[in-house]
């Protein structure tokens, strides 16, 4: 078989993101990419990597974003060139803004084809912008022709390229790079040995001229600030906030605002039904300052008190951009609190009024029907023991409501579990009515779109499953809360490959035939009612349970609220669809 310079630096380039730390690679076919494929292939089977194949880049990319989400480690992709690159800038703009490492690698035409109407060929240097760390264009690896002397650094180094990569993927500023790989015939075939003669470039600089890191800045220093008491304080957490948020509340002696997607939605100090109180002047008109971890995106009320005038607000870093509301804001890296002085009455008496007001409101606001009291309908009791079995059979066959659905979905799940949030009015319903409750959650909310929610989570089984998750706990069931749009948006996400794991996920659907998030919007009330429900509401009427089974997923179609908790507590061993109903 003849040597081929491609096969060679592709094998070399995996086995060393392999020996650096990177666990899994999703791959989706083509020909220019074909060297890193096979590479990748012939990895799996030594076990030095998991390999996930999917047709579709974008699917792609989501799920290698899903992936680096739940383990913290990013993942490969790989593309071949033309719009097969192009398909990657959803969820590489996603992991931007979220902060989520990840490592794509586009395979390219030779440079020397651009802008001359090749085909498949177009201007992938630079195609992300400013939305990847780091990039480099790496030229293609080539034959050292025999009137040329070899150099060390005559041909693309791979150990050097990976650890540069690895490096900017996952430093302070973590998130996705690009390496952009030029590619030659012979595009596959046997590999050269390490000891063979080297791999250069005819008529190309080598690796130190390959490129330097788009839009490289210097780590800055950190920023640390204390906060003395005073002023009135309410802690902020976001998507992706973490613990960090919970704990600096409970030390500071504040009261925490959590979404329901930032992962601190427990503890004492938590306040539930957060929005009202912030609409309410006795609550959130007295705000003086508030401390914002992660990115809060689930309410109008946060973003209003954060640009009021007169409040303070600090902003902790965390992965992906900053929320930043005015100039005036203080962004920070580390933030410390003395604790409230507890001899000052005003000072408890602030949490304590925020996390009581807030719990009353969320007993007052339950959507749950009433099971009958077991007292009644005593032996000998007849006309107790009729009214008994209606009231019971009234709370069997209740129906589901959105807030039912969403609080089902978060009683069911537990630190085992992992909980994926889709961008639909599920997620706001949760947000306004959930519990605290310490659980994994994840959600796509740097850009707050629907893109990819199946491949993300798909992605976040995968890596949870296999061994990848952060702390290496025991690892249960993957749910999703989703509507129907947000579902069909990334139907090619339901496909997995023959022979592959099928994680344990089970997408949880609220299915109303169409967007009616828009319902609540102004434009419901002044549109035209027969343009907006064509643009905006958007009905479908797909079936379901075909989809489900054109794809090998199971599914269930439940209508009342004791079917739903019994299918999301045994939950199927593979992939399932549970849809649910919804009146528009």
């Amino acid at each position: 078989m003849t040597a081929s310079p491609a096969a060679t630096f592709a094998t070399r380039l995996v086995h060393a993101f392999a020996a650096l730390g990177v666990e899994h690679a999703v791959v989706s076919p083509g020909s220019r990419s074909q060297a890193l494929a096979l590479a990748l292939a012939e990895l799996e089977k030594q076990g030095r990597i998991r390999l996930h194949v999917r047709i579709d880049e974008r699917v792609a990319a989501f799920t290698a974003l899903g992936i680096a989400r739940e383990s913290g480690r990013p993942a490969l992709v790989v593309t071949t060139s033309g719009t097969a690159a192009a398909n990657l800038l959803p969820a590489v703009v996603e992991a931007h803004h979220s902060g989520v490492p990840m490592i794509v690698l586009t395979a390219d035409r030779p440079a020397r084809l651009r802008g001359t109407g090749s085909n498949q060929t177009t201007w992938q240097p630079g195609i992300f912008g400013r939305f990847v760390r780091a990039e480099r264009d790496v030229p293609a690896p080539m034959p050292v022709s025999v009137t040329v002397q070899a150099t060390p650094d005559a041909a693309p180094d791979a150990r050097e390229l990976a650890s540069f990569a690895f490096s900017a993927a996952t430093g302070v500023d973590s998130g996705p790079v690009h390496l952009n790989l030029q590619f030659v015939e012979p595009l596959s075939g046997s590999v050269q040995q390490e000891t063979d003669a080297p791999l250069g470039d005819h008529g190309q600089a080598g690796v130190g001229a390959v490129g330097e890191p788009a839009a490289s800045v210097e780590p800055a220093a950190s920023v640390a600030l204390h906060l003395g008491g005073g002023p009135r304080t309410v802690v902020i957490a976001g998507a992706d906030a973490g613990p960090a948020a919970n704990e600096f509340a409970l030390a500071a002696g504040w009261p925490l605002l959590a979404e329901v997607s930032s992962g601190a939605r427990f503890g004492p100090n938590l306040v539930p039904a957060y929005r009202d109180l912030l609409d309410h002047p006795e609550f959130g008109g007295r705000v003086e300052r508030a401390v914002v971890f992660g990115h809060p995106t689930l309410s109008r009320q946060v973003p209003a008190l954060l640009q009021r005038d007169g409040v303070e607000v600090v902003v902790v870093r965390g992965p992906g951009e900053p929320v930043v509301p005015h100039p005036d804001a203080v962004v920070v890296d580390v933030v410390t609190a003395d604790p409230e002085d507890r001899s000052d009455r005003a000072a408890r008496a602030w949490t304590g009024q925020w996390v009581f007001a807030g719990r009353e409101l969320l007993e007052s606001g339950a959507d749950d029907v009433a099971a009958p009291l077991v007292e009644a309908g005593t032996a000998g009791d007849f006309a107790g023991q009729r009214e008994f079995a209606r009231a019971e059979l009234a709370a069997l066959r209740a129906p589901i409501s959105r807030r039912s659905l969403a609080l089902a979905v978060w009683r069911a799940s537990w630190p085992h579990d992992r909980l994926v949030l889709g961008a639909s009015r599920l997620i706001r319903e949760l947000d306004a009515a959930a519990p605290g409750k310490k659980i994994p959650v994840h959600s796509n909310r740097g850009l707050a779109g629907i893109d990819g929610t199946i491949s993300t989570a798909v992605g976040i089984a995968l890596a949870s499953q296999s061994g990848g998750a952060r702390g290496g706990n025991r690892v249960g069931t993957t749910r999703v809360l989703l509507g129907d749009v947000t579902l069909l948006h990334d139907v090619g996400g339901l496909l997995l490959a023959p022979g592959e794991v099928r994680p344990r996920i089970q997408l949880v659907v609220g299915n109303d035939g169409g967007g009616t998030i828009f319902d609540g919007l102004e434009v419901a009330s002044t549109a035209d009612p027969d343009a907006f429900d064509r643009v905006l509401y958007t009905p479908h009427g797909v079936e379901l349970r075909s989809l489900a089974e054109a794809y090998g997923w199971e599914h269930r179609l439940v209508a009342y609220r004791s079917d739903l908790e019994s299918v999301l507590a045994s939950p199927a061993a593979g992939p399932s669809i549970v849809e649910v109903a919804l009146a528009r």
